[in-house]
């Protein structure tokens, strides 16, 4: 009852759902930032991929213990379903490393691109994993999803190249990593879930990027490897700040803003230029996903119709 009530509260003031969304489209910004800062160092600096990976999950530590622990979250690993924890993490681990290697090779807008297929992944796996089951329409929409990705592939028309392969394994990682937080929800608090996943990163990756050192040869570099946790952290936590407003069916639409960012720093840094199979595919994918949210979002007012009256008539 009282969530019901704390959602409709939510949603009848419009001003702060732009405020949502407005964060929302902050986090997309960042997110193109992190990736974009990954395939300069990797691509272009020559850093390895491991000695990436690791910095931009220490400086998300070093961001969650300057700004998100002191007034947000307190730091701690209490978890109901720690093996479920560990698992996640190493999701996000393996594919940010495989996402870092793809970016070597691959445009901004075409990883983006596939990553776009991660909503619809988590509509198809939910059924199996979480017992969410999905209609028809839905499947439809997946089906579709997919065939957009292979537009942007164009298998058949020339050589799939190998790390667009890297990227569909690091999306299919991604959506099981956010079935695994949908699964924690109930389980743990945020915190928790928040302090697993940079500190396992952490952890896990010193090894790899030991190995792997280099050293930064200029300001520039270090600056740069720096600032990897830092639009990472601000990202995440803006993701948080913007879904405690507004419900994630209104946000979900904006994260195709990304392939906005990745597009314009891809031509304004790399001067790469999206190719009409991007773009097309990006089209069907970004529609496939919309149609998704539509029906996510009317299925959800529905449920909350019933709910509603209650309440009005007490």
């Amino acid at each position: 009852m009282t969530s019901s009530r704390h959602l409709i509260h939510r949603d009848a003031h419009p001003h702060r759902r732009l405020e949502a969304i407005g964060l929302m489209i902050l986090a997309t910004a960042c997110f193109a930032a992190l990736d974009s800062t990954a395939k300069y160092l990797v691509g272009i600096k020559g850093v390895p991929v491991a000695e990436v990976t690791w910095f931009r999950f220490a400086g998300h530590v070093v961001f969650s213990a300057l700004v998100l622990w002191p007034f947000a979250f307190r730091p701690t690993l209490r978890s109901k379903k720690p093996l479920v924890q560990i698992v996640r993490s190493a999701l996000m681990v393996v594919t940010t490393g495989f996402n870092f290697i793809a970016l070597r090779y691959l445009q901004l807008d075409q990883t983006v691109t596939i990553f776009f297929l991660t909503p619809l992944l988590v509509a198809a796996l939910a059924g199996p994993l979480l017992g969410e089951w999905v209609g028809w329409h839905r499947m439809l929409a997946i089906v579709a999803g997919f065939f957009g990705v292979l537009l942007v592939m164009h298998p058949g028309f020339g050589t799939v190249h190998w790390a667009m392969l890297l990227v569909l394994v690091a999306t299919f990682g991604y959506a099981l990593y956010n079935l695994a937080t949908r699964y924690l929800a109930a389980f743990d608090p945020p915190e928790v879930t928040q302090t697993f996943t940079p500190l396992a990163g952490f952890v896990a990756l010193a090894p790899f990027a030991l190995s792997a050192w280099q050293w930064p040869h200029d300001a520039k570099t270090s600056l740069l490897l720096a600032s990897l946790g830092f639009w990472g952290g601000l990202g995440h936590w803006l993701l948080i700040l913007g879904h405690r407003i507004a419900p994630a069916s209104v946000l979900a639409p904006f994260i195709y803003l990304g392939l906005i960012w990745m597009s314009a720093i891809g031509f304004l840094v790399f001067g790469d230029v999206p190719t009409l199979w991007t773009l097309s595919g990006a089209a069907v994918v970004i529609m496939s996903g919309l149609y998704l949210f539509a029906r996510e979002r009317k299925q959800m007012g529905e449920a909350r119709s019933g709910p509603a009256s209650d309440i009005a008539s007490q």
